[in-house]
C-alpha cells in the first residue's frame, strides 16, 4: 500500500525540520510526500530546499487558506492511503506509518485514526495535553466526538467519491470532512490505540474564545451543510471533552 503524506506550512522556520525529519525517520517505504507551501517569506523554503530529494511534489504559492493548501495537496497525491501532518507536527516515532498501514490492512477499513499529544513549543517532551481519541461508533459524532486530524488516515478513493475539504468552513473543514465521511457516509474507520503524533501548542481555533465561539459556529455548520442533525448535547460536548485531556499525561 502506497501512503501520500501532506505538508502545509506558511513561515514555519522554526518547526518544518522536525516535521521533515519525522517523515524521513519512518520505517514504512512507500511513502510519497507532498509539500505545499503558502508561499512564505521566511526561511522556510531555505529549510525545504535542503531535503528536496525526499519530497515528491512541492508547490509554494499563495493560496485561500489551509484547507485550500490540502486540497492542493489532496490534487497531488497518488497514494492509496493519504494523511496530513503539517508544519507544526511530527510523528511519534518512526513505526507510525506501518502501524497505519497494518490496521487499514487488517480491518479493511477505509480510514484509520489515534491519538494525539499536545506538547510545549519549546519541548517536544513535555506534554500539554494528551487526546485519546476511543473508539469509534454511530452515536460518537453526536456525543460531540472526533478524532484529531492530524491522524486520521483515508483511502484516496474516498475523496474521490465524496469530495475533499470544503473550503466554506473556515476553521472546522476538517470536522466537517471526518463527518461527512464517517457518520454521514458510513465509512468504516479502525482505531489504533496508540499515541501516532505531537502536535505544538497554538492551534488555529484555539488561541482565544473568540475564536473558540467563531468554531463552534462553525461546527454547527459543518451538519447543517450535510443535512444531518446533531444531538441536544453535541456543541456543548465538543468542547468541554477538551478539558479531561488536560488531565491524561
Amino acid at each position: 500500500m502506497k501512503v501520500s503524506i501532506i505538508t502545509v506550512s506558511f513561515n514555519a522556520e522554526d518547526t518544518i525540520e522536525e516535521t521533515l525529519k519525522s517523515i524521513r525517520s519512518q520505517d514504512y517505504d512507500e511513502i510519497e510526500h507532498v509539500l505545499i507551501d503558502g508561499g512564505s517569506t521566511d526561511k522556510t523554503m531555505s529549510i525545504v530546499q535542503q531535503y528536496k530529494a525526499g519530497i515528491d511534489s512541492l508547490i509554494s504559492e499563495p493560496d485561500q487558506g489551509i484547507y485550500d493548501a490540502m486540497n492542493k495537496g489532496l490534487a497531488c497525491c497518488t497514494g492509496d492511503l493519504i494523511g496530513i501532518l503539517n508544519s507544526d507536527d511530527t510523528y511519534a516515532d518512526p513505526r507510525v506509518i506501518s502501524d497505519v498501514v497494518k490496521a487499514i490492512d487488517k480491518s479493511g477499513a477505509d480510514a484509520c485514526y489515534a491519538d494525539l499529544d499536545y506538547v510545549d513549543r519549546e519541548d517536544d517532551y513535555r506534554i500539554v495535553r494528551r487526546w485519546i481519541s476511543g473508539p469509534y461508533n454511530r452515536t460518537s459524532f453526536r456525543n460531540g466526538w472526533m478524532p484529531p486530524h492530524p491522524t486520521f488516515f483515508l483511502r484516496r478513493e474516498a475523496y474521490e467519491r465524496y469530495g475533499k475539504f470544503n473550503t466554506s468552513i473556515q476553521t472546522s473543514a476538517d470536522y466537517e470532512l471526518m463527518l461527512r465521511m464517517l457518520y454521514k457516509n458510513g465509512l468504516r474507520a479502525t482505531y489504533l490505540n496508540r499515541v501516532i503524533v505531537k502536535m505544538k501548542t497554538g492551534g488555529q481555533s484555539n488561541h482565544s474564545l473568540l475564536n473558540r465561539v467563531q468554531s463552534n459556529r462553525e461546527d454547527r455548520k459543518a451538519w447543517q451543510v450535510n443535512g444531518l442533525k446533531p444531538g441536544l448535547v453535541t456543541f456543548w460536548w465538543k468542547p468541554l471533552r477538551k478539558i479531561e485531556q488536560y488531565f491524561r499525561r
